[in-house]
């Protein structure tokens, strides 16, 4: 069998400063048909403990909390722990333990996670390192669960994705067909590659399994999920975070003057269970 080619990617520690607020706000939820799949799949134990690793402000952590009894929520920006945590104050989520650091210098006994979740973020993360880790800190039969989502807003074939694009390309210089430009799949992302990881770490019943959704954007949406992005932070653009957001606002107001586009998101799960 072909030998894995791990990511051990160089992202700057504050690449996501800035960015809480609109992800917070403007990063599309996991659906829930999407992650109830996942919990059954999983089949973790009533009351059980979940690791969410890179959690960012609790995407995932604070949706599943209410099937564990407790949640360890892991993520290097201080400034996305603590929106978390007055995410979690907001909701009415008690259970979720938060801490800033590093997922892959997390401290746990072995054996004592019923799931470990890592969303949107491991092609960010030391996966060698963090699987091999993932597999001490799971209890026997136990699943880690890697998640993804595409906007399609710099990928896809309709025409205001083309003009966001093209908008996006002018003011930071990235070409919208290039792997780190928002929503387009970067090296370590993909499904297919997580599986191989997964795999070669020593997982078993591997799989992926996509799930798609119909989305209304609003001019309002894509700017905020753009400004969630580090390429297209606030602090990545400086002074042209302005205008760029009017340019693309005209741009879009223009192309449809109601204000309302429609897309299809991609997300989906890849899963591997520690054996007995």
């Amino acid at each position: 069998m072909e030998r894995v080619e791990y990511i051990k990617p160089d992202f700057p520690a504050d690449a996501f400063a800035g960015t809480a607020s609109y992800y917070v706000r403007y990063r599309v939820p996991y659906p829930g048909a999407l992650l109830r799949d996942l919990t059954g799949r999983a089949a973790a134990a009533p009351g059980g403990r979940l690791l969410d690793l890179a959690c960012g402000p609790g995407r995932v952590a604070l949706d599943l909390a209410a099937s564990f009894r407790e949640v360890l929520a892991v993520d290097l920006e201080p400034e996305m722990v603590e929106a978390g945590r007055r995410e979690a104050a907001r909701r009415g989520v008690g259970n979720v333990r938060w801490s800033v650091g590093r997922a892959e210098e997390a401290m746990a006994p072995p054996a004592s996670f019923d799931l470990i979740t890592i969303g949107d973020a491991f092609h960010r993360l030391d996966q060698e390192l963090v699987t091999r880790r993932a597999l001490e800190w799971l209890r026997p039969r136990c699943c880690l669960a890697i998640l993804g989502s595409s906007y399609g807003l710099m990928g896809g074939r309709e025409p205001w994705q083309r003009i966001v694009a093209g908008v996006v390309q002018k003011w930071t210089g990235r070409d919208p067909s290039a792997g780190d430009s928002p929503g387009r799949p970067v090296p370590g992302s993909t499904p297919e590659h997580a599986e191989r990881v997964l795999r070669e770490s020593g997982f078993e019943g591997v799989a992926s399994y996509p799930h798609f959704e119909p989305h209304d954007w609003t001019i309002e949406a894509i700017a905020g999920y753009l400004f969630s992005t580090s390429v297209c932070s606030r602090n990545a653009l400086g002074a042209n975070a302005g205008p760029f957001g009017e340019e693309l606002r005209a741009a879009l107001l223009a192309h449809d003057p109601g204000g309302n586009f429609r897309g299809v998101m991609k997300f989906g799960y890849t899963i591997g269970r520690k054996k007995g």
